[in-house]
């Protein structure tokens, strides 16, 4: 199969119809074998039944239903867990995202050998001050921690080889770094297009402004992890040396001073350096053992991977 076309979707029941012969057209003029995953994230209107009515019509395409919204995270994972194709695009089903785009981003993959092709809507079609500035703002702070070169994480369409989405997990709200998965997965040949971008045409958005606020803080997660998540000694080990050196030297001064310069002064426990000493030195050995516990976890880890992959390997030989 050429292409798997992985739609997410909240209702959106008036759109997917259109978008479905909008894709199958597309995929027909170029003759190219196909699926299309419609993934219903908890809809509350007909939506689900639009896509069964689309089952029942064209053999290529299948419906997953959650019976509650979980998010598109959710809803993209249930989606490359299932998909076939050697190409796998994304998208979204508001009719926001052209599907006449889709041979180009194929070619990109199959001739031009990305792994993966994300859409920049250079020209957008959204409120200038609710998303356009957010989304510039959210786009370079996640160019700056990633160092991926994109200039649109959060589009929709979005092309992949077929075993990159296979070895990523999308999972909490990540599918706005799903790049940046790739990238921390090993697949670093990454490309950018220009999409056209429509306006709505149906209903209205879905995401509010507080998707910009949980887009911060998961950058700050992914950021996390892609740095210190298979060595959190490097973190939390540095941070506890450093706290305890601090503790430490407090405590010495006060030592000194007790017994050398003013052995008849104030009681050590009525001096407030007394307390920062003790917290510094209390938090720098917390900070060291959680680094040293997540050693143990993340090479724990590795060793049942190894184990597993070791086993996987004597049970294919002959």
């Amino acid at each position: 199969m050429n292409l798997s076309i992985v739609i997410p979707l909240l209702n959106e029941e008036e759109s997917l119809e259109e978008l479905h012969d909008w894709i199958a057209g597309v995929m027909q003029s170029n003759h190219f074998s196909y699926e299309i995953l419609f993934i219903d994230d908890g809809s509350t209107d007909h939506s689900w039944k639009v896509i069964e009515q689309l089952v029942n019509r064209n053999e290529n395409v299948k419906g997953i239903r959650f019976h509650k919204n979980f998010g598109k995270s959710q809803a993209l994972h249930a989606g490359f867990k299932v998909a076939q194709g050697d190409v796998i695009i994304t998208m979204d089903a508001d009719l926001q995202d052209n599907p006449e785009e889709i041979p180009q981003l194929y070619n990109l993959i199959t001739e031009e050998g990305f792994d993966l092709v994300s859409g920049w809507k250079k020209k957008r079609y959204d409120s200038l001050f609710s998303k356009n500035i957010p989304s510039k703002l959210f786009n370079w702070a996640a160019r700056i921690t990633s160092k991926v070169k994109l200039h649109d994480f959060n589009c929709g369409l979005k092309a992949f080889r077929g075993d990159v989405v296979k070895n990523i997990e999308v999972s909490g709200e990540m599918h706005r770094y799903i790049p940046v998965l790739a990238k921390n997965a090993g697949y670093s040949h990454i490309g950018e297009k220009i999409v056209k971008h429509q306006a709505r045409k149906y209903g209205k958005t879905k995401f509010g402004a507080e998707r910009f606020i949980n887009g911060l803080l998961d950058l700050i997660t992914i950021w996390f992890v892609s740095k210190f998540g298979k060595r959190p000694m490097h973190l939390f080990g540095a941070l506890g040396v450093l706290m305890f050196i601090i503790g430490f030297g407090f405590a010495l001064y006060l030592g000194i001073d007790k017994l050398f310069i003013n052995p008849f002064g104030r009681l050590l426990s009525e001096r407030p350096q007394f307390y920062v000493s003790l917290t510094s030195m209390i938090i720098g050995t917390q900070f060291f053992l959680a680094g040293f516990l997540g050693e143990i976890m993340v090479r724990s880890r590795v060793n049942a991977q190894r184990y597993t992959i070791s086993e996987e390997l004597n049970l294919s030989r002959p």
